[in-house]
């Protein structure tokens, strides 16, 4: 269960909402040019993009749940259970990869979503495990720069890639459905001057033009609200603003201790939040048991090593 905002206001911030029930190691890594990312099947990525993110470092190699390269490319793997399939094999000429590969391999080789729109459509994602004993995420990805973002899924149909015009993504149903869905809430409106007089009303709430706007946590309520949000953005102009403004978005739809109960009976919870500027490729996050916000930027330093840098939330 996770929220993505797009948000672009001159250059891209990039927000996420991290739902799960447990923490899974998180760390904000560094992934700089020289770093040697080894795939299974794709061969070793060698010189490449630096990379900054949110992950979980397993045997020195980062398994990124987003991230933004060197140029202002970002891109993120949310859950999607029940309609991911990947496959064993891919066809003859195309670049096979596990799905925690992807996020590195695709920051790492491309400057541009219309590059990783070109890389995408020639890859197949198999069902490689990076460990026998961690799951194979089911996931499907948003890839984002300051002119589009793109949807890449893996479903019974095959691989498809969509552009998302909304900026938005959250879990299942598959994107269709969203981009569908959101049609039925055109009518709601971030003011209320119309409402009185079309139910005769003298006093009323500030808000009432977005009566019929979902506030359950379900991942299709989630994704109406966080563009209903984006839609009527307005913020200040500098970047602490901007950023403040899409962490204040992801707080519209962030899951408290005990609001949702998964099967197992734990408690689903926005673990962290963060707001990539990806300008300055600099990473601003929170986490659910702490006030504050931290920063960490890509250093010049980190961008040129061979060694992950890590650092705890």
């Amino acid at each position: 269960m996770c929220t993505v905002i797009s948000f672009v206001r001159g250059s891209l911030f990039f927000g996420r909402n991290m739902d799960i029930e447990y923490d899974f190691g998180q760390k904000l890594v560094v992934m700089p040019r020289d770093f040697a990312f080894a795939t299974k099947r794709a061969g070793t990525l060698v010189r490449h993009y630096a990379t900054i993110g949110i992950a979980r470092v397993e045997d020195g190699c980062p398994l990124y749940a987003e991230a933004c390269n060197e140029k202002g490319l970002c891109m993120a793997g949310l859950n999607f259970p029940g309609n991911a399939v990947y496959r064993e094999r891919g066809e003859a000429g195309q670049t096979e990869l596990a799905p925690y590969e992807l996020i590195p391999y695709v920051l790492g080789k491309c400057a541009s979503v219309d590059e990783a729109e070109r890389l995408l459509s020639d890859v197949a994602v198999v069902g490689e495990r990076f460990r026998p004993y961690l799951p194979l995420a089911p996931l499907h990805w948003i890839i984002s720069d300051d002119k589009r973002n793109i949807v890449f899924e893996c479903t019974l149909e095959g691989s498809r890639i969509f552009d998302d015009q909304l900026g938005v993504l959250t879990n299942n149903p598959p994107f269709p459905y969203h981009a569908d869905n959101v049609k039925k809430y055109a009518n709601l409106s971030s003011d209320n001057k119309n409402f009185p007089a079309r139910v005769g009303k003298t006093d009323f709430s500030e808000g009432e033009g977005g009566i019929g706007l979902p506030g359950d946590l379900t991942s299709e309520s989630r994704f109406v609200k966080a563009w209903f949000c984006l839609k009527n953005s307005v913020c200040g102009d500098s970047t602490e603003g901007k950023v403040a403004h899409v962490l204040a978005m992801l707080g519209t739809v962030a899951m408290t201790g005990g609001a949702v109960v998964t099967s197992e009976g734990k408690a689903d919870i926005t673990r962290y939040s963060c707001c990539i500027d990806a300008a300055n490729a600099t990473y601003y996050y929170k986490t659910h048991d702490r006030l504050n916000v931290g920063k960490i930027a890509l250093g010049q330093a980190e961008v040129d090593g061979g060694e992950l840098g890590v650092y705890v939330l």
